[in-house]
């Protein structure tokens, strides 16, 4: 029995692809990245963190963070390339390029 996904023909995709096509054709695909990215800041960087943090947005690649303790803020500092490089296997390397605190 053949499979009727498969045809032989060349034209299928993953749908992975087929998301990013469709999200880029709409000129959406940076601003679905960002909402993943927000969304994902509690899980990716722990709860400590999340809920210190006051704001989470993303601009022109830079992830921009407001952390309310001044001690967590100088810590995260500390730590914000490995934060980044987490971020940048998460999502991409081209999704966000530098972490702003604020």
């Amino acid at each position: 029995m053949a499979n009727r996904f498969n045809s032989g023909s060349g034209d299928a995709e993953h749908i992975g692809q087929a998301i990013n096509k469709l999200l880029s054709s709409y000129h959406i695909k940076s601003k679905f990245d960002a909402a993943n990215i927000i969304g994902s800041w509690e899980r990716l960087v722990g709860k400590p963190i999340a809920k210190r943090t006051k704001k989470v947005f993303i601009k022109d690649r830079v992830l921009f963070v407001q952390i309310e303790s001044a001690a967590m803020k100088h810590d995260i500092s500390l730590h914000k390339g490995q934060i980044l490089d987490i971020f940048q296997k998460e999502f991409g390397a081209d999704v966000v390029r530098e972490i702003v605190l604020m």
